[in-house]
């Protein structure tokens, strides 16, 4: 009997074994259900793989390498505040400072809110409030019809045919059609902006941007010259974060005047209504591109989510939130090829094979 005893033994412990076996399964992190803000002063940023948020591998490194084949240097994607991917190229890395072009219009109107709440500025006063009379050399009387808020949301009615779309002196400011009667996509009033700012809060422009948003969210290269925001690509993914988070950041709410937030990121006026204040807007019924005065029925970008906001700059320079799936993307680089100053075909084509990879 003791040979089939121990035989009966072996066996019972090699099934024991074989089931055990099978039960040691990996160990995936669970998925983050907290929103995570890098630290100020610090490099370090948390990060969460696409596995673990149950996201198809293959599929994001196609969009990856689809940008990399772009002229994209730097390429971010957040997850409720972490890094799931951070890839650069062109000998680019986290801290490679490059100028944003028009996508800093957004940090702009970020900051023309913040003025207002503070009680500085009022985007309901003429603009000659803070500029004095004669900023354009239009008719006093319609120059006095051009509001703050018709700069935030392009809608001005000052001349756009001119030689350099960036010159913001009287001579090139001219009357074309009273202020909120269109919409074209016009630098020089937005430049205004930051003198507007700058004039209704006493402060340099550079000095306002760090006191009341950079230090506040730890962006440390960032400069403006010439009217233009550069910025390496972390600190572009900073200012994301606190967009997707309606303007609070680890606890310290700087936009706490949500209307105005909720004004900046939604339609404007009634003749773009995918454009809020200097943003882009996703999912809308239609669409106008700067450049053109034509109305393009449909969304904006219809290979996103439809909750998508951007700011979007020249050579295709890319903050994209999405409040919807807890996510910033950011694409900092040169022209793709398929660039315009504002929306461009490489965000319809990015963002239908990354929606491939998102779950």
């Amino acid at each position: 009997m003791r040979p089939f005893i121990t035989a009966v033994a072996v066996c019972i412990f090699i099934s024991s074994c074989k089931k055990d076996e099978t039960t040691l399964t990996p160990i995936t992190p669970p998925t983050p259900t907290t929103m995570y803000f890098p630290p100020i002063g610090s490099d370090t940023w948390e990060t969460v793989s696409a596995q673990s948020l149950g996201w198809d591998v293959t599929k994001l490194n196609e969009a990856v390498d689809y940008a990399g084949t772009k002229n994209t240097y730097g390429l971010i994607i957040l997850y409720k505040g972490r890094i799931v991917t951070e890839k650069y190229w062109n000998n680019w890395t986290m801290n490679t400072v490059y100028y944003i072009a028009s996508a800093g219009k957004s940090v702009t109107a970020f900051l023309a809110g913040i003025a207002q709440q503070e009680g500085q500025l009022n985007i309901n006063n003429k603009t000659s409030t803070y500029l004095g009379t004669g900023w354009t050399s239009a008719p006093l009387a319609k120059e006095n019809l051009i509001t703050v808020k018709h700069q935030l949301t392009m809608t001005t009615g000052l001349e756009y045919n001119v030689p350099d779309d960036d010159c913001i002196t009287p001579a090139c400011l001219t009357y074309k059609a009273d202020a909120g009667s269109f919409w074209y996509y016009y630098n020089a009033p937005y430049r205004l902006m930051q003198d507007v700012i700058a004039s209704a809060t006493s402060t340099n422009y550079n000095t306002y941007t760090k006191t009341k948003l950079a230090d506040k969210i730890g962006m440390k290269n960032y400069t403006w010259f010439n009217y233009v925001l550069w910025l390496n690509s972390r600190d572009m993914a900073r200012f994301g974060l606190l967009t997707l988070n309606k303007g609070t950041w680890n606890g310290n709410t700087l936009m706490t005047d949500q209307a105005y937030f909720n004004a900046m990121t939604n339609t404007s006026q009634n003749h773009n209504q995918s454009y809020g204040y200097l943003w882009w807007l996703n999912g809308k019924s239609s669409f106008m591109v700067p450049t053109l005065t034509l109305v393009f029925p449909g969304a904006l970008n219809p290979a996103a989510p439809a909750d998508m906001i951007a700011a979007l700059g020249k050579g295709d320079k890319k903050i994209y939130v999405i409040p919807s799936k807890d996510l910033v993307v950011i694409r900092h680089g040169d022209d793709t090829g398929d660039a315009v100053l504002g929306p461009s075909s490489f965000d319809n084509n990015f963002w239908a094979k990354l929606m491939l990879a998102v779950k």
